[in-house]
């Protein structure tokens, strides 16, 4: 079994900023696996199923993200290690694309509060969406859309992620990490 969380915010407000390019990856796998809703108000998020795969996308607000994901994962005795985090990264160059196994929240909501419930042993997958120049408007930053630009190469990035997410079901992590690492936008546009 392998579960697939996309971290953002609900709500129209919400839907193109940088925090929801979680969401964004989401959306784009539970399209190509064909994935049907199976949600129930309990899960606090909406929930999708392809035969053992399945996607989250809790709808709690960021910072309470841990508490979907813990129903979620205990209603289907999913393991720690079979969780894989698709989450914003400001700490990454936009289009920046990295892989990791555990470690610290780095100051997000979303992580903090799975952490807090479940413990820090699942997989993560970081997209970079650049940072201000200072750290007064993280918050700020995070909660607005993409800029013209980005937009312009969000669907490349989103593709991309996507396509590192199936990998990462049938790959070692080190392999996935060799062929889908990005240190920023422009190793997708060459």
């Amino acid at each position: 079994m392998t579960l697939f969380v996309g971290l953002g915010n609900p709500g129209s407000q919400y839907e193109n900023t940088r925090h929801n390019i979680g969401f964004k990856v989401l959306d784009r796998l539970v399209n190509d696996f064909g994935a049907r809703d199976i949600s129930k108000t309990s899960f606090q998020g909406k929930l999708y199923r392809s035969a053992n795969t399945f996607f989250l996308k809790p709808t709690t607000f960021m910072n309470l993200s841990g508490k979907s994901l813990l129903t979620v994962k205990h209603f289907f005795k999913i393991d720690l290690e079979e969780i894989i985090v698709i989450h914003d990264d400001i700490d990454l160059p936009f289009g920046a694309l990295r892989f990791k196994k555990g470690g610290g929240h780095g100051g997000h909501n979303g992580l903090r509060s799975i952490d807090s419930l479940l413990g820090k042993e699942y997989l993560r997958v970081r997209v970079g969406v650049g940072k201000p120049e200072h750290k007064s408007q993280v918050a700020d930053y995070v909660l607005h859309d993409f800029s013209e630009e980005e937009n312009a190469l969000l669907d490349k990035l989103i593709l991309h992620t996507a396509e590192a997410c199936k990998a990462l079901v049938q790959s070692e992590l080190h392999e996935v990490k060799s062929r889908y690492s990005l240190k920023s936008i422009d190793a997708l546009e060459r």
